[in-house]
């Protein structure tokens, strides 16, 4: 039967344990078979005394005797009510079969207040000189059974708890590393279970002076513009000290310990205690005083009293140089110059210089433009920003009846924005240019000249006149005349320019367009001359008459007709598109004619004549034509047409009749011949028949001969 371990099982329950969390347990042994039902153990609450506030204040486990609260005793559980229970708790053997031995337990349970209180926050100075680990805190619970552990969001062993409670840290801390600690406790039965809720150590590390001041540059790097204002801010530097901000061994002051190169009354420059701005205090910067600064600057912590720690870097400033220097003309007038008017576009006026007092190369680059005195492009100016030069060259002509004299205003300016100066007229320079006259060829109103007319256009007839100008100012009298007239049809007016029509114009003779050159001569300088083309377009007129092409006298036509056989007909007319084509072919208004012919357009300039019936008599026909053009008004003429009809050959040649040939023989002669050849057959066909029957009879001879030898 099942022996129970103790006489009274007794266990501490703590107020707030939470339900289902086993506080004590009730065990026995049996000394049966362990595989079988017979040491099967089973536990069950039989009596709860006292029976408030519920009958139901408690639960066991009915495999492992674990006693807990239920629902209704955690949520009723009261020390003030009741202070003590008792249980009555059977143990039976044979597992839940209603058979089996069975033992009763008593179980004593006294109620304690809950002693799980969250500790107080800790301050712990960091780097502690003592001996650890050490005791910071503690917590309690109120059982029999229970096990501490810490859960913490840092590294592991920091900190530690021991079996009763008491907390401990491990090692000196650090502020910098982390300065608050969040510890959490738990508390747990030997099931693994929490009795409540984890309990939150707040831990807080207490700075000391053991970090100085960082810089987070070891050397500032800037450049300042010479001309900076007195007072501009030109750089910050900055410290960091990683102890607390809040004390004052993170309080950080500046301070400039040394300034190189030196000047007479002081440094230069002001660095802010508080701030770490490093200011300009004198205006009088200079790249040519020093180019580079190199300051030495102080940080302390501890605001700066004595036993702070500190640090240095250094700060080196470059004095860069600013475009204040405007350029200026090494001479502020050129020329004149004089030039003919002649001169060849791009022929070199002069070249102008300037130069500039800045350091910086970017700030010397030059350009040069022309302010006024070119408004008509006639220069043109080419800019050599490196070297400070630029050349002033012709780009138009001159003319000295337009202008006689120029006076160009030239401006030097950098590419960079002038920096607090103004340019002034140092930064101009005049360039005077003279032009000379010298005596110029005349100049026709037009380069090439274009007239259209009609061919028929009467003698005399005015077809335009040409105008010349000379472009010098005392204007000497001009001539006019004509160069390659081949066909002599124009004249002009040597005075007036007039070109007149002078013989009939032939369009057919030129192909539409007749070209001859107009000269104009100056006749103070006759080598003084100008040209140009003056092209006359003719215009067609229907002056012309369609005419055939070709010569006809070959060709022939069958009697009887063949299908398919024509003769093709070409014409032409010399006349323009407009007054030629397309030419009418038609017969002249014959009945015998229309009814003996056909004719057919082929095309514009082409027709085909065919017989109009099937029979002709053989012979040249006369067949005529009118052939007419589409002019306004129409041209015509009419065309005998010879055509050959003739007896053709299969091969639709014509046959032609032969005449009688000298010495030809009668009729008697003929006959004679004929008599005396036949005469001459028949004599050889008898000497032929005669010798065949010589030849038979000596056959049968020999034949009889043989017969009468060989016979019996």
């Amino acid at each position: 039967m099942p022996v129970l371990t103790e006489e009274t099982f007794s266990g501490i329950l703590s107020k707030g344990t939470k339900q289902g969390t086993s506080f004590m347990r009730v065990s026995a042994i049996d000394l049966d078979d362990p595989s079988t039902p017979n040491a099967d153990l089973w536990y069950k609450i039989l009596i709860q005394t006292p029976s408030e506030p519920s009958e139901n204040m408690f639960q066991v486990d009915s495999r492992t005797g674990a006693i807990s609260l239920s629902a209704e005793g955690s949520s009723l559980l009261d020390s003030s009510q009741v202070s003590n229970y008792k249980l009555v708790v059977q143990v039976k053997d044979l597992g839940n079969q209603s058979l089996g031995y069975r033992a009763l337990a008593n179980v004593e349970i006294p109620v304690v207040e809950n002693t799980w209180i969250t500790p107080s926050p800790i301050l712990l100075q960091e780097h502690l000189n003592v001996t650890y680990p050490k005791k910071i805190s503690k917590v309690n619970w109120n059982s029999r059974e229970v096990h501490y552990y810490l859960k913490e969001s840092f590294s592991k062993g920091l900190f530690t708890i021991d079996l009763e409670g008491n907390i401990y840290v491990t090692q000196a801390l650090d502020r910098e590393s982390q300065a608050e600690y969040e510890i959490q406790i738990f508390a747990e039965n030997k099931d693994g279970m929490l009795y409540n809720e984890p309990l939150q150590l707040l831990l807080t590390v207490m700075d000391e002076n053991d970090n100085g001041p960082v810089f987070s540059q070891e050397i500032y790097q800037v450049e300042l513009e010479e001309n900076t204002a007195n007072g501009s801010e030109i750089i910050t530097v900055k410290a960091e000290d990683a102890d607390d901000p809040k004390t004052k061994n993170a309080k950080i002051v500046y301070e400039i310990l040394s300034q190189e190169p030196q000047v007479s009354d002081g440094f230069l420059f002001h660095i802010g205690k508080d701030t770490g701005v490093i200011t300009l205090q004198d205006s009088e910067l200079k790249t040519n005083a020093a180019k580079y600064y190199h300051l030495l600057v102080l940080a302390a912590d501890l605001a700066g009293t004595e036993g702070g720690l500190s640090s240095t870097c250094t700060v080196l400033i470059k004095v860069v140089d600013v475009n204040d220097s405007p350029p200026v003309f090494s001479q502020t007038k050129y020329g004149p110059f004089s030039f003919p008017e002649d001169t060849e576009v791009g022929t070199l006026i002069t070249t102008i210089t300037a130069t500039d007092a800045d350091e910086e190369t970017k700030f010397k680059v030059i350009n040069f433009s022309v302010e006024s005195g070119n408004e008509d492009e006639t220069f043109k100016i080419l800019s050599n920003p490196q070297n400070g030069t630029a050349s002033i060259w012709l780009q138009k002509e001159f003319d000295y009846e337009t202008a006689q004299e120029y006076v160009l205003i030239v401006l030097v300016r950098n590419d960079e924005e002038l920096v607090g100066k103004e340019q002034d007229a140092s930064s101009t320079a005049t360039v005077h240019v003279l032009v000379k006259d010298i005596n110029e060829a005349p100049v026709l109103t037009q380069k090439r000249y274009e007239v259209s007319t009609p061919e028929s256009v009467e003698l005399g007839t005015v077809l335009l006149t040409v105008k010349a100008t000379d472009p010098d100012i005392y204007t000497p009298s001009l001539s006019y005349s004509l160069r390659n007239d081949s066909m002599n049809w124009l004249s002009i007016d040597e005075h007036s320019g007039e070109v007149r029509v002078m013989q009939v114009l032939d369009r057919e003779m030129m192909q539409d367009v007749y070209t001859v050159q107009v000269i104009a001569q100056d006749k103070g300088s006759p080598s003084m001359t100008v040209t140009a083309d003056l092209a006359i377009r003719i215009l067609d007129v229907n002056d012309n008459s369609p005419f055939l092409v070709g010569d006809y006298s070959k060709s022939h036509l069958c009697t009887p007709q063949r299908e398919k056989q024509s003769i093709i007909i070409s014409a032409f007319d010399p006349d323009g598109a407009e007054n030629s084509v397309p030419l009418i072919f038609a017969l002249a208004n014959s009945p015998m004619l229309r009814r003996n012919w056909r004719i057919n357009l082929i095309n514009d300039t082409h027709a085909s004549l065919t017989m109009g019936i099937s029979w002709l008599e053989p012979k040249v026909h006369l067949v005529t034509i009118i052939l007419k053009d589409s002019g306004t008004p129409s041209k015509a003429q009419h065309i005998q047409l010879p055509v050959t009809i003739c007896l053709c050959t299969m091969e639709g040649a014509c046959m032609q009749e032969v005449g009688r040939m000298e010495g030809k023989p009668t009729v008697i002669s003929a006959v004679s011949v004929i008599v005396g050849t036949l005469g001459t057959i028949g004599f050889f066909v008898l000497i032929i028949f005669v010798h065949l029957t010589l030849l038979g009879a000596n056959k049968k001879k020999k034949r009889k001969a043989c017969d009468n030898l060989y016979s019996p």
